[in-house]
């Protein structure tokens, strides 16, 4: 059983959480991605149980249900505009994955955390829930035989294409991810090396800033992603009403 030991510097000089080693035995590894990603984790279900345990309504709300209720509105307010659809049924996954994300590099703002959002191991598995909610809200709307007619559309050989899109999709929605809190994070240390008395607030506000719009960043394309999914199946049903007529005419 090896115990590994770190300081401050040693967390600076790393570029992913996953190289970060808090205890190995063998091939099972803690590092600090799974530590920070459970933390965050803690973090939001405590969180999101004292401010809901006691809701009101108006004018008593305390100020802490008053914040909770401006962002569900704001993120309600971002899905109907990205969707063009009603947001209830979409409010759980992308609420999570915003609050996950965002507060996930706002707590870069304590001395020795480390973003799980920098580890390309927690991107993929996002984006990877993300995949999975595609085809299960296409499925819920029209059926798993209407859904995946979708990927012969408007021919069968279009399904490989179909299929190396879906793929694609993931792949990017990862590695942008992984690749901005990275490079921010990279940016930061360096400049705060470079020049640590003038540089410090700001890098880590600009920091801050940048992980928040990387947060909402991700669950727009994902909410896109899932949209445009749905609205596929929508124009292929339109189309097949549009040719019916015709035939019948004929």
């Amino acid at each position: 059983m090896t115990v590994n030991c770190f300081v401050t510097q040693t967390f600076a000089m790393e570029i992913s959480p996953d190289n970060i080693i808090f205890w190995q035995w063998q091939w099972i590894t803690l590092n600090a991605t799974m530590i920070f990603t459970w933390l965050v984790m803690l973090i939001l279900v405590v969180g999101s149980w004292l401010v809901t345990r006691n809701l009101s309504v108006r004018p008593q709300m305390s100020r802490w249900q008053n914040m909770l209720e401006i962002i569900v509105d704001t993120i309600n307010n971002q899905i109907r505009d990205a969707s063009r659809q009603e947001p209830t049924q979409f409010l759980p996954l992308i609420g999570t994955l915003f609050l996950f994300i965002a507060f996930s590099n706002l707590l870069t703002i304590f001395p020795g955390y480390q973003s799980p959002a920098g580890s390309l191991s927690t991107t993929a598995a996002l984006a990877l829930c993300v995949f999975v909610a595609v085809p299960i809200y296409g499925i819920k709307q029209r059926g798993i035989v209407g859904y995946l007619k979708n990927y012969i559309q408007p021919t069968p050989i279009m399904l490989p294409f179909h299929v190396i899109s879906e793929v694609s999709r993931t792949l990017s929605l990862a590695i942008r991810l992984f690749g901005n809190i990275m490079s921010t994070s990279l940016l930061v240390a360096i400049l705060v090396s470079l020049i640590p008395l003038i540089f410090p607030a700001l890098m880590q506000a600009f920091g801050l800033l940048i992980g928040v719009i990387q947060a909402y960043v991700f669950t727009i394309l994902a909410m896109v992603y899932i949209a445009s999914g749905m609205r596929a199946q929508r124009t292929t049903e339109r189309q097949t009403n549009q040719r019916s007529p015709e035939g019948t005419a004929e």
